[in-house]
């Protein structure tokens, strides 16, 4: 018998990022209505991407992962 494909599956880690040097921002197109998740560092103002963001499950997930509680959103 073998194993299941979900069984296979593992939890992602929790990653982190220096909350002293980057700010998470959630960058929103008015035109498109696309969004993208990722991080402003704070003394180059250089936005690094992470993710695009199709729903608010995706969101509510990259929240999870770097525990957050609340994103600044940019237009």
């Amino acid at each position: 018998m073998g194993i299941g494909f979900f069984s296979r599956l593992k939890k992602k880690p929790r990653r982190s990022f220096d909350a002293e040097k980057k700010t998470p921002v959630l960058r929103c197109s008015i035109c498109t209505g696309e969004q993208v998740a990722g991080f402003i560092d704070n003394e180059t103002g250089i936005f690094e991407e992470e993710r695009l963001i199709k729903n608010d499950g995706e969101l509510s997930d990259f929240l999870a992962e770097y525990s957050l509680t609340d994103i600044k959103r940019e237009y």
